[in-house]
């Protein structure tokens, strides 16, 4: 047990960051090798999730105690650098509510190994797509209102397994003219109040629920591992973003997606 919540928590830490949809690779791992639904459900998700959150919250720390001192002034017409980017970060949670209120009756039904498939395969044609277009030559800091808006939706659409929170962002901000490792730093800010949500949204509907004999300590043993790998995938992502492309992700996510299809077509349940 012990070695799979290990497993667990490296594909978290992994997958949470890259756009490559951490909560497919969690289905698909439980689904291929037949791991125990009880054990590590959803409740064991979301102490991962709490681990990827904790590892954004210290890698990013100084970014965001600047952009919490900077809030009061976000509001204003001529905020800027750290006021900005938390006035943007703001403007582009605001569809993670509604969407996650439309989806709400849908979560249990796109928890499937053929949802994720098809959803990894057209955030791998989009990525592919928006490589060969993005000018690549904008900040963060530039995008107005309507571009954060739409980032945020985009994220939001990583409520459905498949379509990564990071892919999805990075994806659109690469279209908008992101460059590559300005549109991963502002997808993973985006992200501490849209995980945290998450996690608490999550986390609330399970508080009434028993949880399976020793399940504590697996869930701590993943939640410290999906930190610790997580941290050093953010870090390492940003510096190989600098001067390579996202095309090898794109390729994986199609490689996985025709394996589902694979496995699915021989009778994978």
């Amino acid at each position: 047990m012990i070695f799979k919540a290990v497993v667990l928590g490296i594909v978290q830490g992994l997958a949470e960051f890259l756009p490559i949809s951490s909560s497919a690779h969690l289905i698909l791992a439980r689904a291929f090798f037949g791991w125990d639904g009880d054990q590590f459900g959803l409740p064991f998700d979301v102490a991962l999730h709490v681990g990827t959150l904790l590892a954004i919250l210290v890698y990013f720390r100084d970014d965001l105690l600047r952009m919490l001192a900077a809030a009061p002034g976000m509001f204003s017409r001529h905020a800027s650098g750290p006021a900005r980017l938390a006035w943007l970060v703001v403007i582009g949670t605001l569809p993670v509510v509604v969407v996650g209120l439309l989806l709400r009756n849908l979560e249990d039904a796109l928890r499937s190994p053929i949802v994720a498939g098809c959803t990894l395969a057209l955030g791998g044609v989009l990525l592919l797509a928006a490589e060969r277009v993005g000018s690549r030559s904008r900040d963060a800091e530039s995008l107005n209102a309507g571009e954060a808006l739409g980032l945020g939706t985009a994220q939001s659409a990583a409520l459905v397994p498949g379509v990564s929170r990071s892919g999805a962002t990075i994806t659109l901000g690469l279209f908008l003219g992101l460059r590559r490792d300005a549109a991963a730093r502002f997808s993973f800010l985006l992200g501490v109040p849209a995980i945290s949500a998450a996690a608490a949204h999550e986390g609330l509907k399970l508080l009434h629920e028993p949880l399976a004999a020793g399940s504590a300590q697996l869930f701590l043993i993943g939640m410290i591992v999906s930190a610790a790998v997580g941290y050093l995938t953010i870090k390492y992502f940003l510096q190989y973003l600098a001067s390579h492309s996202l095309t090898v992700f794109a390729w994986y996510r199609l490689a996985l997606a025709a394996c589902v299809a694979i496995w699915w077509l021989h009778g994978g349940a």
